[in-house]
């Protein structure tokens, strides 16, 4: 293993992420939400039939056991771009990102919920804290009565938008654990993004718009980054422990308050801040504790195995 270089790629990945994000908000101010997910999906197959290629793997990268299982994750996938950038179009880039921060959070109910895992108090009292920094980051959206226009293009739907994107990547991670167990990363990754276009594309065709060419550069480049993103972050898998990876997610934060300054002129409130820190410790701890716990069955298997030789 190569622990710093499995950081250094989950690091390069949140900044390939974060660039897809601001591409697509600066393409969002007149695009539909179904055609910028089509841009994002579509275009992000070159990289990743470029990598698969490569790695010997692309006519695997067809072969499932599990087209179920795929359409499932895709769907909840989708819902959480969908929702996603709706959010990214609505509110200030650093917000929208703290408050996806929320997923990992999200799929701990779900685990305890679906796939029946053992959450202990620990865990469920930090879930806790971290939608209680949900309620902080959100609070200063629906606030000056902008809860009353729910509906309305606003702050408080693009809160509403994230808080949704989170719960869908939260199933979505679920599901991805699911399908790990019986196909190849290539094969999720591709039939995500050929779902995901074409989700896209349906949801789009009544109010499709031809995007100008400079609109058109973004989009190709927002899937160019995310395909890229995608392989990135696949990478870091191989050279370190996923726990370790894993809690890396929150450097986003940095990339985006410095974009979102530089780029939008965005300057985040510091309840917003205090919101995030709170959603982050909680998130890290989770972390923390699942390693704990794999490393303690780990020791107790490998006791077990030693008592019986």
């Amino acid at each position: 293993m190569n622990t710093l270089l499995g950081i250094t790629l989950k690091i390069a990945s949140t900044f390939a992420f974060l660039a897809m994000a601001t591409l697509i908000k600066l393409a969002s101010d007149n695009m539909p939400i179904g055609e910028l997910m089509f841009f994002r999906a579509f275009f992000a197959m070159i990289p990743l039939g470029i990598w698969l290629r490569m790695r010997g793997e692309l006519a695997g990268a067809f072969r499932t056991k599990n087209i179920k299982g795929h359409a499932i994750r895709s769907l909840s996938g989708s819902g959480g771009m969908y929702f996603g950038f709706m959010s990214l179009s609505l509110l200030p880039l650093p917000d929208a990102t703290a408050i996806g921060y929320l997923a990992p959070l999200i799929a701990t109910i779900l685990a305890a919920l679906l796939l029946k895992e053992i959450v202990r108090p620990y865990r469920w009292a930090a879930v806790f804290a971290g939608f209680c920094g949900m309620f902080l980051m959100t609070l200063p959206h629906f606030s000056n009565g902008s809860a009353a226009h729910l509906l309305s293009p606003g702050p408080a739907l693009g809160a509403l938008a994230g808080l949704l994107a989170s719960c869908c990547n939260g199933f979505s991670s679920i599901q991805i654990r699911k399908l790990a167990q019986v196909e190849q990363t290539g094969t999720i990754v591709f039939y995500f993004s050929l779902i995901t276009s074409l989700i896209g594309l349906l949801t789009s065709f009544a109010v499709w718009r031809t995007p100008t060419p400079h609109e058109a550069s973004l989009l190709v480049s927002a899937g160019i980054c995310g395909g890229i993103g995608q392989i990135l972050i696949t990478s870091s898998y191989r050279f370190a422990d996923a726990s370790v990876v894993v809690s890396f997610e929150y450097t986003t934060l940095v990339w985006a308050v410095a974009i979102g300054f530089l780029v939008f002129g965005d300057v985040p409130q510091p309840i917003v801040f205090l919101g995030a820190l709170i959603v982050i410790a909680s998130g890290l701890y989770v972390i923390f504790r699942e390693r704990q716990l794999s490393r303690a069955a780990r020791r107790a298997a490998e006791a077990a195995v030693e008592t019986h030789l």
